[in-house]
């Protein structure tokens, strides 16, 4: 079995049952977790409303944080944006979900998806750099938040490479982008990436307990 062989078939398997078996461990996890009872009376009802406002509503930044927080927003908006881009509108990756769901839907152009990796790229080092340089960030950052910054844009920027080449084999170019896909996959459920999809019950449970309370959402 050469290198692309073991990437396309033994690593991304392998990777996807991480990422599934993670993630419901990480969602059961939380949501077995025994909280002390709320005996108080419901000041407002509808904790499914409350909790779908505050998903979206904290999508966006208050008015008051506007100004001081816009830098960094419009960069993490971008390079979520990026990301969501490269992954299912360039056509090989449609292929992909079609094989696995079979169903698919209009691609990108190959430059155009190219553009927005580089985008993507560009915005990462910036938010990087900021990470680095930013006196209460640079104190917070660990381990979790520079690695899961470097297996986020990993596959990005191997998938850049493949068609410039450099001199090296497609298939082994090819064989490292696979890997890093399935090395971000099997990181995800265990990391700060896991946000991906937690960020949808601690925005919801928010939302639920404020509107218990009767608080503005």
């Amino acid at each position: 079995m050469d290198l692309l062989e073991f990437a396309r078939g033994p690593a991304l398997q392998l990777s996807i049952y991480v990422l599934l078996a993670g993630s419901i461990w990480r969602v059961l996890g939380i949501a077995l977790l025994q909280s002390k009872p709320d005996y108080s009376e419901p000041r407002q009802a509808g904790g499914l409303g409350g909790a779908l406002k505050v998903i979206w509503s904290r999508a966006f930044t208050a008015p008051a944080f506007k100004k001081a927080t816009m830098y960094s927003k419009t960069l993490g908006y971008t390079l979520h944006i990026g990301l969501f881009v490269t992954i299912f509108f360039f056509v090989p990756h449609i292929l992909f979900f079609k094989g696995i769901f079979g169903v698919s839907w209009p691609g990108l152009p190959n430059s155009a998806i190219f553009f927005v990796g580089v985008i993507t790229v560009g915005v990462a080092l910036a938010l990087l750099i900021r990470r680095m340089t930013h006196p209460v960030l640079r104190l917070i950052s660990n381990f979790d938040d520079y690695f899961s910054w470097f297996v986020t844009i990993l596959p990005v920027a191997t998938g850049l490479i493949i068609p410039i080449r450099f001199g090296v084999r497609y298939e082994t170019l090819l064989a490292i982008h696979i890997l890093s896909v399935a090395l971000l996959l099997v990181w995800l459920p265990f990391s700060k990436l896991a946000h991906t999809f937690l960020i949808f019950m601690s925005r919801g449970t928010t939302g639920a307990i404020l509107v218990r309370r009767g608080a503005k959402t």
